[in-house]
């Protein structure tokens, strides 16, 4: 099971950290990624962390901004945010190789 949270509203250049909780397998097993989907758009690949934890990768509209990180103690995939854009805004999910998903987390960027 995957479960989201971190999301709200926050101004443009603002930051925000979102979290996946893990349960039922550990996060050091698995390749793992946040994926968004703004209104009216697909949903997208955000942000890739390997099993091994030492190779991530980014969608180039998120490139210097954002950094995905885990804890296995904690069991925890993380999302930093920074600098944040109006374009940015969408529901943010949580997904582990095998196609698991979690329910989604809102982030929306406005003034």
């Amino acid at each position: 099971q995957l479960m989201e949270s971190g999301g709200g509203l926050v101004p443009p250049l603002g930051s925000l950290r979102l979290s996946c909780l893990a349960s039922g397998f550990s996060v050091r097993d698995y390749t793992m990624r946040w994926y968004r989907q703004a209104p009216g758009k697909e949903r997208e690949m955000v942000a890739s962390i390997d099993y091994y934890g030492t190779t991530t990768m980014f969608a180039d509209s998120v490139k210097g901004r954002f950094t995905i990180w885990r804890d296995n103690d904690l069991n925890r995939l993380y999302l930093d945010m920074n600098n944040l854009k109006p374009e940015d805004t969408g529901v943010y999910y949580c997904w582990r190789a095998g196609d698991y998903w979690g329910q989604g987390t809102q982030v929306t960027v406005s003034s």
